[in-house]
C-alpha cells in the first residue's frame, strides 16, 4: 500500500483533470454559440449534456471503484476523456460534437469518482479536496488566459481538457490496481459498518446533503454558464477582457482555498458553509446585474474567492459521513447533476427574465439551500473529518469511537485542534490467578 503523500498525488491529478470541464463551462458554451452557429440555449443545453453524463458516471461508480480497482477505473476515465474531448475538438458536425461532450463527460465524471473515493479515505479530506481545488483553479486559470490569444471556436477548450486528461495517465501509476490499492483506510475503521458490502451510514444527513448540493451547484453554475455572455453583451467587454477577469477571479479563488485549507476545522464547518452561501448569493446577484467592468469583475471575483471555499467544506463534509467515500462520490455526483442542469437554466431564466431577474431567482435559492446545508454540518460537528481518523492520545479506541459516535464537539479530538489531556481511571480487575495452577496438556488427559 502506498505511504499518503505518494498516494494524494495522483488523486490530486484526476481531481484537476475531471473538474476542469465545469470550470471551463463559460468559454466552452461561449464558443459552441459563436463557432457552430448554436443559440445560447442550444449551446446551454451542449454544455448540460457533458455535464449530466459526468454525474451518471459519478452515481453509477459511487460504489464500484473498489470493485475495479482505482488504476483500472481512473484509467477507463482518463481514456475517455482524451477519446470524446479529443473527437469533439476535431469535427465541426454537431451531432459529433454532442457525442464526443457525452463520451468525454462520463469520463470525468469517472476520474472525479476515483479521485472523491480515495480523498474521503484520507485523513484529514477537507485538506485533501483544498489541494485538488487550489490544482483546477490554477489550470483553469491559466486556460482563461492563454485560451483567447490561441484563436477562436469550440476546438480549443475540448483540446486543452483532452491534454489535461493525457498528461494525467502517467501519474496513475500512483494507484494501486487492487480492490483497495492507492486509496488509504483508516487504520482502525471499526469492522461493523465498514465492511464491503455494509449500507451506507447516516442516510438522513446524506440525502439531505445531496439534495441540497444539487440546487447549490444549479444556482452556481446557471449563472457561470452565462457569464461569459452577460460580461459581452450587458456590460460590452471584449472576450480577452472577459478571460482576463476570469482568471483573476480564479486566482483570487485560489487565495481563498488557502484559506481554507490552513483554516481547516478550527471554526467548524457550519459557519464556513452557511455565511458563505450567503455571501454567494449577494455576488451572484452584484454580477447579473452588472453593466460595467468595476460591477461584473467585483461580483465574478468575490465569488470566485467564496464558492471553492464552500465547496472545500461541503467535500469534506460528505467524506465525514463514510470512511468508505461512497456519499463523498454521491455528494459529488449530484453536485455534477446540479452543475449539469445550470447552463440550461441559466440559458431559459434569461431569456424569459434577463439577466438580472435570473440573478434575483438564483440569490433566492441559494439562501433557501443554506439552512439544510448548515444543519448538517451543525449536526455532523462532532465527527472528524474522517471517521476513525483520530491518532491522538487514546489509540485504537479512540478512533473506534470517533468512527462509531455522534458526541458533541469536543468529546473527540479534532484534526487541528490541540490535543487534549485524557485522564487515566484506574479499573478494577480479578486477582490474577497462579500460573503454578496451569500445566502442559497431554495426549493421555484427554478422556
Amino acid at each position: 500500500m502506498l505511504s499518503r503523500p505518494r498516494a494524494l498525488g495522483p488523486l490530486v491529478a484526476l481531481f484537476t483533470a475531471g473538474y476542469l470541464a465545469p470550470y471551463l463551462l463559460p468559454t466552452v458554451v461561449g464558443r459552441l454559440s459563436a463557432g457552430l452557429g448554436l443559440t445560447p440555449a442550444q449551446a446551454g443545453l451542449v454544455g448540460s449534456v457533458l455535464l449530466l453524463s459526468s454525474a451518471s458516471a459519478g452515481f453509477t461508480l459511487a460504489a464500484r471503484v473498489e470493485r475495479l480497482g482505482p488504476r483500472r477505473a481512473a484509467r477507463i476515465g482518463l481514456l475517455a476523456m482524451v477519446a470524446g474531448y479529443g473527437s469533439a475538438a476535431l469535427t465541426m458536425s454537431v451531432p459529433l460534437v454532442v457525442g464526443g461532450a457525452v463520451v468525454g463527460g462520463f469520463g470525468s465524471g469517472t476520474t472525479l469518482a476515483v479521485a472523491a473515493s480515495g480523498i474521503a479515505a484520507q485523513r484529514d479530506p477537507h485538506r485533501a479536496s483544498t489541494l485538488g481545488l487550489l490544482a483546477v483553479s490554477a489550470t483553469a486559470g491559466a486556460l482563461y488566459l492563454s485560451l483567447p490569444h490561441l484563436g477562436s471556436g469550440h476546438a480549443l477548450p475540448f483540446a486543452s481538457i483532452a491534454v489535461a486528461a493525457a498528461l494525467v495517465w502517467p501519474l496513475t501509476g500512483g494507484l494501486a490496481g487492487g480492490s483497495t490499492g492507492g486509496i488509504r483506510r483508516p487504520a482502525a475503521e471499526p469492522a461493523k459498518g465498514g465492511g464491503a458490502g455494509s449500507p451506507l451510514p447516516h442516510r438522513r444527513s446524506g440525502l439531505v446533503l445531496a439534495g441540497a448540493i444539487l440546487c447549490w451547484s444549479l444556482a452556481q453554475n446557471a449563472l457561470w454558464g452565462v457569464s461569459g455572455r452577460i460580461g459581452l453583451t450587458q456590460a460590452g467587454l471584449s472576450e480577452v477582457t472577459v478571460g482576463a477577469v476570469f482568471a483573476v477571479a480564479l486566482g483570487a479563488g485560489l487565495a481563498g482555498v488557502t484559506a481554507a485549507g490552513a483554516l481547516g476545522s478550527r471554526i467548524g464547518r457550519a459557519a464556513p458553509v452557511g455565511a458563505g452561501t450567503v455571501i454567494i448569493a449577494v455576488c451572484v446577484l452584484v454580477s447579473s446585474c452588472a453593466e460595467s467592468l468595476p460591477a461584473f469583475a467585483t461580483g465574478e471575483i468575490l465569488w470566485n474567492v467564496f464558492y471553492p471555499v464552500v465547496l472545500s467544506y461541503l467535500l469534506g463534509l460528505a467524506a465525514s459521513l463514510d470512511p468508505r467515500g461512497r456519499w463523498a462520490v454521491l455528494v459529488g455526483s449530484a453536485s455534477s447533476l446540479g452543475v449539469a442542469c445550470g447552463p440550461v437554466t441559466g440559458s431559459v431564466l434569461s431569456e424569459q427574465a434577463g439577466y438580472p431577474g435570473m440573478g434575483l431567482v438564483l440569490c433566492v435559492l441559494l439562501l433557501l439551500v443554506a439552512v439544510p446545508m448548515t444543519a448538517v454540518a451543525l449536526h455532523t460537528s462532532g465527527r472528524p473529518l474522517v471517521p476513525g481518523s483520530v491518532r491522538r492520545r487514546g489509540g485504537a479506541p479512540a478512533a473506534v469511537l470517533a468512527g462509531t459516535t455522534t458526541a458533541a464537539t469536543g468529546l473527540v479530538p479534532q484534526m487541528g485542534a490541540p490535543e487534549q489531556e485524557v485522564t487515566e481511571i484506574p479499573v478494577p480487575s480479578r486477582r490474577r490467578a497462579d500460573r503454578r495452577a496451569f500445566r502442559l496438556a497431554r495426549p493421555s488427559d484427554r478422556g
